[in-house]
């Protein structure tokens, strides 16, 4: 796969993990695990673009005597997610016209 589409389609799965509500990494990798494959070396760079491009903000809490950084969805990342699913619907029409079988000849 591309590996533009592929980070940016992780990209999206990460806001989706975050969606409902406020999450940390750990938990973030557990959500996504059953769907692909995600390493902390994958996500957290992800998790700093997200935030830098304003999609996420981050607040660090402590747990278990040890600070914990929680990651929450902003309207723009609410905007990013709809677009997403804007844009998968064409994605999905392109994909029907690529994999269609070839007319039989009459």
């Amino acid at each position: 796969m591309d590996t533009q589409l592929k980070r940016g389609l992780f990209e999206v799965c990460v806001l989706a993990a975050i969606r409902d509500e406020d999450s940390y990494g750990y938990r973030i990798i557990k959500t996504i695990k059953p769907y692909i494959d995600i390493s902390e070396s994958t996500l957290y760079p992800i998790l700093r673009r997200l935030e830098a491009a304003g999609l996420i903000s981050v607040r660090s809490s402590e747990h278990n005597g040890r600070l914990r950084k929680y990651y929450h969805i902003n309207q723009a990342g609410k905007d990013r997610l709809h677009a997403f699913s804007e844009e998968w619907r064409e994605i999905g029409a392109i994909y029907k016209f690529v994999t269609r079988e070839e007319p039989e000849n009459e």
